[in-house]
């Protein structure tokens, strides 16, 4: 039997083997096995015959041809080859000829498998030279499969994540649809949490897309929990099916009116009343995870709906005369329900469950409209145009205590931890110390003062921390200290706003540009951090203690407006004083203001000049607000505007209330308002 020719060392796998003849070319396939053979050879040719001859047995893969030996190299495409079963296919083909032709076309393919690389290229190029058209398609057609390399078949998973990372999001989700390989890879969580990251409360600098973090989603109770009142699951509506309340909670709400002298919602006089559903309880959310691209998608989903101007409406009615004032919080540890507080012209504040719709509470004690509010995860401060402000416990539907000075009516209040600011129709500016019950007046403005709002200049995480008596806490002294670097902005009815250092209690700076009354203000730093703060844990003895701080004012002097500045420490006796040596970089906020002149503005801080201007409304701003990613406008023309901050331009307008919209709020992916029609809506963008 003559030899046959054995491989080259150029070879650089070992080939699949070709589809067998017989069973005795068997001991010649354990021999080019040893010799590492591409393919075994046909069965023993003849010397004098021009073809070989074969054993006329039916023709049929062998085990050993269908299972690649031990040790056996194979390259990518011939491992696929193995995989998809190409040989088979072949086998199939080869039957359907006759012997002579299986044999000729075997003594074709092995004398090619057992070549080198060089040989089998000058083998190719000359078949290629005698293939017609139709041939030469056929080559086309298959090779277009064929030269086709799946990488993340060869590449480990760590190179694959690599190269999937520098895909966006659409590109990813294609990537997924391709096999269950690229899924498993493209949904890895390692990828979406950079996606998060890159667009997650702020926007990216490829695609200019920013996300909404949805705080609330870290902090609530899991969607399965239980909730804590007993009413709530009957109660609970669907965004898509109602935009009012149901009936029941509107009888309920309109009886409220007949009887004035109850502070409390009849539908919360029971055992189940609203200081259970608001008080502090030990109950602690279950922590749960979920998807990175789960949280992607629902925040894209928010996204979206924002620029197409797509929301549901919700309507909650209870107000008999014009909403004036409102706040709401997702971000309560207690209750685990989001909590909005209105104040209206008909001298009421309610509590309301934002989630649900029902009213908690219904608080009672101004004699004229309340025109601010503004609550905390303890208390509540409301400013009214009886020239109070009182202090309630907002759990318990109880008023704590009430601060008096205005000679007029209080239209707008704003507080943090420790100093609290009053603007009133008598053109002035009253700033209390919450800790030590002084107070002292700023003048300046000629005419109502229609916004205030605090700004820590200086404000670090460690300075207070550091030093180990707070400047504002001067034993004996009635007047309010101030921290260093604490700043307060007012917006006035003579169409300025002024920036005012509390610590020297002088305007420093005034802001020009309106035309019309300026009636709303509102603060955003510039350079917000991307990640926002936690939210710390309060329990019930935390509240107290809070409360009953609060309660210590009645401890002051018997009227805080009587404090005069004379009696203010001096400016070397706060000096004395230690403070913390090390202060972060100032962060520098961003002005928005709202006017009448219909108008919004955004102000650089150190130039006191507008950087935009807003045009759109055909009638007076009465409201704005503003978080990283855009900008809303209540009007008197009955509308409310979606702004896009960078392009200068509005996305959406939203239309529904039948009076002016006179208090606005901006979530994540809500919008609240309130009108002089009586009504509170909700604008979600939740989808």
């Amino acid at each position: 039997m003559p030899s046959l020719p054995k491989p080259s060392n150029s070879t650089l796998c070992d080939t699949l083997p070709a589809p067998r003849l017989s069973r005795d070319t068997d001991n010649i396939m354990s021999s080019y096995a040893d010799e590492k053979l591409e393919v075994p050879t046909l069965s023993r040719p003849v010397s004098d015959s021009p073809r070989p001859s074969v054993i006329k047995e039916p023709l049929r893969l062998t085990s050993t041809s269908l299972q690649q030996p031990p040790g056996r190299k194979l390259c990518v495409r011939h491992q696929r080859m193995a995989d998809e079963g190409t040989n088979l296919k072949l086998q199939h083909s080869l039957d359907a000829l006759s012997l002579e032709e299986r044999g000729a076309v075997n003594a074709i393919w092995s004398s090619f498998s057992s070549s080198s690389h060089p040989r089998r290229a000058l083998i190719l190029q000359g078949l290629l030279t005698m293939c017609c058209f139709s041939q030469l398609s056929l080559l086309t057609e298959q090779l277009a499969h064929l030269i086709r390399i799946d990488p993340f078949t060869v590449l480990p998973r760590e190179l694959s994540l690599k190269v999937l990372s520098y895909l966006d999001a659409t590109s990813l989700c294609r990537a997924a649809q391709v096999t269950k390989k690229w899924k498993s890879l493209a949904d890895d969580d390692i990828l979406w949490r950079g996606i998060c990251e890159q667009h997650i409360g702020q926007k990216c600098h490829k695609c200019g897309w920013g996300l909404p973090v949805l705080e609330k989603k870290k902090i609530y109770h899991l969607p399965g929990s239980p909730c804590p009142s007993p009413d709530l699951p009957s109660l609970k509506r669907s965004l898509e099916d109602s935009t009012d309340l149901v009936a029941p909670p509107l009888k309920r709400q309109r009886s409220d009116v007949l009887h004035p002298s109850s502070d409390i919602h009849p539908d919360l006089e029971s055992s189940s009343s609203s200081s259970s559903l608001l008080a502090l309880t030990d109950t602690k959310p279950a922590a749960t995870t979920r998807p990175w691209k789960d949280v992607y998608s629902e925040r894209m989903t928010i996204e979206r709906n924002w620029r197409r101007g797509r929301c549901t409406v919700r309507t909650l009615k209870g107000h008999t005369d014009g909403v004036m004032c409102l706040q709401y919080s997702e971000t309560l540890t207690h209750p685990s329900f989001p909590v909005l507080i209105t104040g209206s012209y008909d001298r009421t504040v309610r509590v309301w469950n934002l989630e649900t719709g029902v009213e908690l509470h219904c608080l009672k004690g101004h004699t004229r409209a309340i025109r601010a509010l503004q609550f905390d995860d303890v208390k509540l401060i409301t400013g009214s145009m009886d020239m109070t402000l009182k202090v309630w416990d907002w759990r318990r539907g109880r008023c704590i205590r009430t601060l008096t000075g205005h000679t007029e009516g209080v239209v707008c209040l704003n507080f943090d931890s420790n100093v609290l600011a009053s603007g009133s129709v008598d053109a002035t500016i009253k700033v209390w110390n919450l800790r030590t019950g002084g107070a002292f007046t700023l003048r300046g403005h000629q005419d109502w003062v229609n916004s205030v709002q605090l700004w820590d200049s200086l404000k670090t995480g460690q300075s207070s921390a550091s030093s180990t008596t707070p400047v504002f806490d001067v034993p004996g002294c009635g007047a309010p200290q101030i921290d260093p670097g604490k700043m307060l902005f007012s917006a006035s009815d003579d169409g300025t706003i002024r920036l005012w250092d509390l610590t020297l209690r002088t305007c420093i700076k005034q802001f020009t540009g309106h035309v019309g009354q300026v009636q709303s203000i509102k603060l955003l730093l510039a350079d917000e951090c991307d990640e926002p703060a936690e939210v710390e844990i309060a329990d019930l003895d935390q509240e107290e203690r809070t409360l009953n701080h609060v309660v210590a004012l009645d401890s002051s002097s018997p009227s805080l407006a009587s404090t005069s500045s004379s009696s203010f420490v001096s400016d070397q006796s706060l000096a004395s004083r230690p403070v913390a040596s090390t202060v972060s970089k100032t962060k520098k906020p961003l002005l928005v203001s709202g006017s009448l002149d219909n108008t919004t503005k955004i102000w650089d801080i150190e130039t006191a000049q507008p950087i935009q201007t807003f045009f759109g409304h055909i009638e007076g701003v009465w409201s704005v607000s503003v978080n990283k990613m855009r900008l809303v406008s209540g009007s008197h023309d009955r509308t409310i505007k979606v702004w896009n901050r960078d392009e200068g331009r509005c996305v959406s307008t939203l239309v529904g209330h039948t009076a002016a919209v006179s208090c606005v709020s901006l979530g994540e992916d809500k919008i609240i308002s309130g009108s002089d029609d009586c009504d509170v809506k909700i604008w979600s963008f939740s989808g």
